[in-house]
């Protein structure tokens, strides 16, 4: 019977084991969980499905409006022109509802993140339609929309990117 050396391969077991998780997508999960708490997690991923569905949505409407897709600029129910708005404001409903009814794994899940950030993109898409109560979506009044995502964005944007800086700042002004 041969007993094996357990010294040699201890340094290979303990390199592994200091050098931390291996490749790209190990690395960047590793890194997610140890630099976020959940509730940063679920305010990162609704702020990129924000960005990500308002972006999309824009070259839509300019690719519609380009002479692509369908006549008329959209969807229609019944002969009737069905705003997306509609579908923001039942996600929003929806997660509302998770929030009330559901357990804390569930209000942190990533859909419920993507599901906000979605409905809040489909809401400010057309927040010019609701602010004037007109549909000015293919007007060029339709742009004070764009100009208020782009603003709601930036302001999302500032707060996330200076977040380090917020609980330092509210300390100093705090003390004397």
């Amino acid at each position: 019977m041969v007993e094996s050396d357990s010294s040699v391969s201890a340094p290979a077991d303990a390199q592994a084991v200091s050098a931390g998780p291996t490749g790209r997508w190990a690395r960047l999960r590793h890194e997610w969980h140890e630099r976020l708490d959940p509730g940063e997690q679920s305010a990162l991923i609704s702020w990129s499905a924000f960005t990500v569905l308002f972006s999309g949505l824009r070259l839509l409407t300019h690719w519609i409006r380009g002479g692509h897709g369908p006549k008329g600029g959209g969807i229609s129910l019944g002969g009737r022109h069905f705003h997306h708005y509609n579908i923001g404001i039942a996600l929003f409903a929806g997660v509302g509802a998770v929030a009330l009814h559901g357990s804390q794994e569930h209000r942190r899940h990533p859909a419920v993140a993507v599901a906000y950030g979605s409905a809040g993109a489909l809401v400010v898409d057309e927040l010019a339609l609701l602010l004037d109560l007109q549909d000015v979506y293919w007007a060029k009044d339709g742009r004070k929309s764009v100009d208020a995502a782009v603003t709601i964005i930036a302001a999302g944007a500032t707060f996330f990117v200076g977040k380090p800086f917020w609980q330092h700042a509210g300390r100093a002004l705090r003390s004397r």
